[in-house]
């Protein structure tokens, strides 16, 4: 019974992923693409994300992202992540 649900399972990944049709015109110059697609979603939802936190006037601004990296739960995690995808977007395109 495992064996033949497992058959079935490798029969249709194989007929739709390793048999799928792809352009001739298709390189390895996509990859970058994807990878600078990805890294550019990922800083609009880390922005947006550390954009709660933030706050604007110039007496606050520091103070609250001290406050964002000391006392957030993975609130650094998102500042520097935010940090490295922007040179990884300048890096690769």
């Amino acid at each position: 019974m495992v064996s033949r649900t497992l058959s079935l399972s490798m029969s249709l990944f194989r007929a739709h992923l390793v048999f799928y049709r792809c352009a001739l015109n298709l390189n390895s110059s996509y990859n970058f693409g994807f990878l600078v697609a990805m890294t550019f979603v990922l800083q609009i939802i880390t922005g947006i994300t550390l954009a709660f936190r933030y706050t604007s006037e110039a007496s606050c601004a520091f103070a609250s992202v001290q406050h964002l990296v000391r006392e957030v739960a993975a609130g650094w995690e998102f500042r520097m992540l935010h940090a490295t995808t922007a040179s990884f977007v300048f890096c690769v395109f």
